[in-house]
This record gives C-alpha cells, sequence and structure tokens, in this order.
C-alpha cells in the first residue's frame, strides 16, 4: 500500500498587511496495488484486426497547385474538363499562402485537362494545363494585365 497526504491551509490576507490562519485541512490518502489484467486477449484482436486486407478500393486523389501572385485582393480559379470542372464556370481554387493555390478531387477517372484565371475572369496565358490520376500537377501561370 502506498500512502499519500496532502495539507490545505486558507489564509486571509488583510489591507494591513496581516494574515489569519482560517482553516487547516489535512487529508490522507491509500492506494492498493492492482494487478493488471493479460494483454494477450487484446493482442490478438489488434493482430486479426491488422491482417484484414481492407476491402474498399483505396480512394485517390490528384491535386492541381498553383504558384502566382495573383495581387491583393484577388482569387486563383481553375476551368476545364473532367472531375467535375466546367469550361464555363471556374472553381476557387484554395489558398495555402500569398503565392500558392491549391485544387483537390478525390472523382478523377481520367487525365484533366485545365486552365487557371484570375477572378474567373482572365485567363492565363498560353495553351491548356493537363494533370494525370493520382499525381500533384504543379504549374506558375502567367497573366496578361493590359
Amino acid at each position: 500500500m502506498i500512502q499519500n497526504s496532502f495539507e490545505i491551509t486558507l489564509y486571509l490576507n488583510l489591507k494591513l498587511g496581516l494574515k489569519f490562519k482560517l482553516f487547516k485541512m489535512t487529508k490522507k490518502t491509500t492506494k492498493k496495488a492492482v494487478k493488471k489484467a493479460p494483454v494477450k486477449k487484446a493482442a490478438k484482436k489488434a493482430v486479426k484486426k491488422a491482417a484484414k486486407p481492407d476491402a474498399k478500393k483505396t480512394a485517390t486523389k490528384t491535386t492541381i497547385a498553383a504558384r502566382v501572385d495573383v495581387g491583393f485582393g484577388n482569387n486563383l480559379y481553375i476551368r476545364g474538363e473532367g472531375a467535375g470542372l466546367s469550361w464555363d464556370v471556374g472553381i476557387l481554387m484554395r489558398n495555402l499562402s500569398p503565392y500558392e493555390w491549391a485544387w483537390e478531387t478525390k472523382s478523377s477517372d481520367k487525365t484533366i485537362e485545365y486552365k487557371l484565371l484570375i477572378n474567373d475572369e482572365l485567363w492565363a496565358d498560353g495553351e491548356n494545363q493537363f494533370a494525370q490520376r493520382d499525381e500533384t500537377a504543379i504549374t506558375a501561370p502567367t497573366f496578361n494585365w493590359i
């Protein structure tokens, strides 16, 4: 057996700087040693769960990342074909830092063709870009700010 004791003393401080002891409380606690249950059963269950192959198909993720300064207050959008993209309406990309933007999808069955726009109005210079399924495509688009 292990015995612990602790003491609490409460003092009252007055504006004159005098201390008065209000009360003192002491409590003794006793702890008994407890036997630990065998871990064999839990370990066997954990091994069985880990050994079971996952029946579900692993989810795939395609990421398109852009490194570009679009200016304060502006946003970067993506338009294209595949994975829910459209050439008519852009999807806002997630802003990671002042110069980094990202868009992710888990529903890509094929190669994604895309192009980036500032504020869903100003198209990036050059040809359309492509992103392969289950990969990260990193691009640094340029824009003509005439």
